[in-house]
């Protein structure tokens, strides 16, 4: 009996060394820290991961938003910005748009209004909420760094609310040709939920219905809050547009923005989605092959009628009558104002 107690006890005495033991190695293995952690030591100097949301998220925070139609640029624009070393977008998030698109369905439906205020949900407690919201997937989706930025193209068509609940935020919104845009997305077969991709003018129409939307609020936001970048700008002179871009945004001048295929991969540097449709263009360096591959690819019959199917080729000083247009020379943003002088001077260079 005696033997049998002393065994019971030396294999009680070797059971608990050896559970102390493991858990004595596994606390020297500490869990690893996540994006939100890392960013709130980062960039706030906090130890302390139990602070309250709004603490670790301030609403001042200098977030980067790029945006546009897709086929734009608004891949290229934000893997040259990750390439930066005090920068982090990442990859779309999807998410970010599709909440944008809800809360503004919430303030035009009177019926959903009436019913949140009598819930007592009003306008600050939603602004509130979708504030953390964003926030928590920029910051979560992602490596910590200085700055972080979204890439959700369509998220910019509320530029004006984003604006609003993040003031210190600054917009990136990505113009192209809507001819090429439309034939890219077309021909790569990008759907977008209410485009009819077997129709050039039914995709141009919306095309230019969407930039609509988007321009118009970027220059609601003005000068110092949003900047519109031409894409055939940025892959002709991306030195120059990258420096006055880096300038806009309070950027220290970093020249891996110019060689963005280098960081592909690498620590602090540029990951791909693999379902992105544009992640096969931007593994290579910045260059014009895509400019022109539009022209002889759309109808006649749209061609004709460009300048009605899609206004907005004229208000941002593209051609719509040139097939290409000359990409190398800048066209100036044309003012609302002078719109239908534009028009009238459009038709006259090419009568008939």
């Amino acid at each position: 009996m005696r033997t049998s107690r002393s065994s019971l006890l030396l294999g009680c005495v070797l059971l608990c060394s050896a559970s102390l033991l493991y858990l004595g190695m596994s606390g020297t293995q500490c869990p690893q820290k996540s994006h939100r952690y890392r960013w709130m030591e980062l960039n706030l100097g906090s130890s302390n991961q139990s602070l309250s949301l709004p603490d670790n998220f301030p609403e001042d925070t200098p977030l980067i938003f790029i945006g546009g139609f897709p086929r734009s640029g608004t891949t290229l624009m934000r893997v040259m910005l990750d390439a930066h070393n005090s920068v982090r977008c990442g990859e779309e998030t999807r998410v970010i748009p599709r909440l944008l698109a809800m809360r503004a369905t919430w303030s035009r439906s009177v019926k959903e209004r009436i019913r949140l205020d009598e819930a007592g949900v009003t306008d600050q407690v939603l602004d509130s909420a979708v504030r953390a919201f964003l926030l928590e997937v920029i910051v979560g989706h992602g490596e910590p760094a200085p700055r972080l930025c979204n890439k959700d193209p369509f998220a910019l068509k509320s530029l004006s609310y984003l604006a609003r609940i993040f003031p210190k935020a600054k917009f990136v919104l990505m113009l192209r040709d809507g001819r090429a845009a439309v034939h890219s997305m077309i021909s790569r077969k990008v759907t977008i939920s209410g485009f009819d991709l077997n129709s050039y003018r039914d995709c141009l129409t919306k095309w230019s219905i969407a930039v609509e939307i988007m321009h118009s609020q970027c220059q609601a936001a003005g000068p110092s809050r949003c900047l519109p970048v031409r894409y055939e700008q940025l892959v002709l002179h991306p030195e120059e547009e990258m420096r006055t871009l880096l300038q806009f945004l309070d950027l220290q001048w970093d020249p891996s923005v110019l060689h963005h295929e280098e960081m592909i991969g690498k620590a602090g540097g540029v990951s791909l989605s693999k379902v992105e449709r544009s992640t096969d263009q931007v593994m290579k360096p910045v260059n014009t092959e895509a400019l022109s591959k539009w022209v002889g690819n759309i109808p006649s019959d749209v061609m004709s009628e460009m300048a009605e199917i899609a206004p907005m080729l004229i208000r941002l000083g593209y051609d719509p009558r040139a097939s290409p247009p000359d990409y190398t020379r800048p066209e100036p943003n044309v003012s609302p104002y002078n719109y239908s002088q534009s028009v009238k001077a459009t038709e006259n260079e090419h009568p008939g």
